[in-house]
């Protein structure tokens, strides 16, 4: 098996599936990703993509992990890995290869929980990588954020590096704008060492579990925006909302949906009883995008002059907040990565194949000016078929 594995990384061409599935739970995103080389001057090629859709069931339970139990999370672990390595196989299905043709899979897992406090930092990913190996026959690199934590780093955001090798500019200075559950940034200035990166705040997280609650889970997310374009904001809610502790750290700096989940919509609820649920979800979204705007102004355009703005994620599909970052980050163009060719859905999971890659070849693949970790290091936990 380790010649094998050696064997891979000696390749000067590699196919890589990415898995990711992040705090919205909507399902696995899977892309596969024809790689040449190794480090920030990679050469990549998206040569295919697809989402498979969580069962409610199966939705409801991950989207409760930060409240189960032991028993829970152990079966949980397992169960997400099969959930994974038949993605992973649908995908190849679907691409119309051999499943032996696929030489590594990434697989980001599946949040459990994730601690950024006061200098107390842990993680927990799960979807066990033996279960995926067993499935696919393929090398699979699993936990990466780990070994960033465990060097003094926060464990997030990862995906610097592969945003720098597929979308950096020689000259301009480039924001990448990922809106997915929690919203992250990282600016691209032309040189590696100079990435910088950090998560915003919430994304479409707050939104969606507003959406459920006003709707007794009836709907899962605001599509298009309806909801929100019908109601107004609670200008009120929305100052009360931007003066969260959060906003005013100075990056490095991660959070997740145990600081921006279900509780803090419930606890918005109980303070603001009588607000009209389309008026909650137009205030929530309002204060998604202006999270996001005040996090550039803060944070990012004093120091950078950022010349393009590109967002990926379900939030790139959210007309209100587009619209207001447009907006507000004018003169800067916003626009989304499909220009750049790479689907706006698929961008994380293609950063995890990315830094697999990265891991087979024994290379780093954190950018320790974004995670805060101690030196760049090689992530992950590799399983061998």
């Amino acid at each position: 098996m380790q010649d094998n594995f050696s064997a891979i990384a000696a390749k000067s061409s590699r196919l890589i599936i990415g898995l990711m599935s992040g705090t919205s739970a909507d399902g696995v995103d899977a892309a596969l990703m024809r790689l040449e080389g190794v480090g920030p001057d990679t050469r990549w090629k998206m040569l295919h993509f697809i989402m498979t859709p969580y069962l409610p069931d199966l939705r409801r339970r991950m989207l409760n992990l930060m409240h189960a139990d032991a028993a829970e999370i152990c079966r949980m672990n397992f169960l997400i890995g099969r959930v994974f390595g038949e993605a992973t196989l649908a995908l190849a299905k679907d691409a119309r290869i051999r499943i032996s043709e696929v030489d590594a899979i990434g697989s980001h897992g599946q949040t459990a929980y994730h601690i950024d406090s006061n200098g107390d930092r842990a993680t927990l990913q799960i979807g066990e990588a033996a279960v995926i190996a067993e499935m696919t026959g393929c090398v699979v690199v699993s936990n990466f954020r780990a070994r960033d934590i465990a060097a003094g780093g926060r464990g997030a955001p990862l995906v610097p590096f592969a945003d720098y090798v597929m979308f950096r500019h020689p000259q301009k200075i480039r924001a990448m704008q990922n809106i997915g559950g929690i919203a992250n940034v990282t600016i691209l200035p032309p040189k590696l060492n100079d990435v910088t990166a950090f998560d915003t705040g919430p994304g479409n997280g707050l939104i969606d579990e507003a959406v459920r609650i006003v709707t007794n889970g009836k709907m899962d997310y605001d599509k298009d925006a309806a909801v929100a374009e019908r109601g107004k904001v609670n200008g009120q809610m929305l100052e009360q909302l931007l003066s969260h502790p959060y906003f005013s750290q100075s990056p490095p700096k991660s959070t997740g949906k145990e600081t921006f989940g279900r509780e803090f919509v419930q606890a918005l609820l109980a303070k603001y009883p009588r607000v009209a649920p389309e008026d909650l979800v137009a205030t929530l979204t309002r204060f998604t995008a202006e999270s996001i705007a005040r996090a550039y102004a803060q944070f990012v355009l004093p120091k950078y002059d950022v010349a393009e703005i590109y967002v990926s994620g379900g939030g790139a599909h959210n007309p209100a907040i587009m619209r207001h970052l447009s907006e507000r980050l004018a003169p800067i163009g916003v626009k989304t990565t499909d220009e750049l060719g790479m689907p706006v859905d698929a961008k994380e999971a293609a950063a995890f194949a990315i830094l697999a890659n990265q891991t087979i070849c024994g290379q780093p693949s954190n950018v320790p000016s974004a995670t805060g970790a101690a030196r760049p290091l090689i992530l992950g936990c590799i399983t061998l078929p």
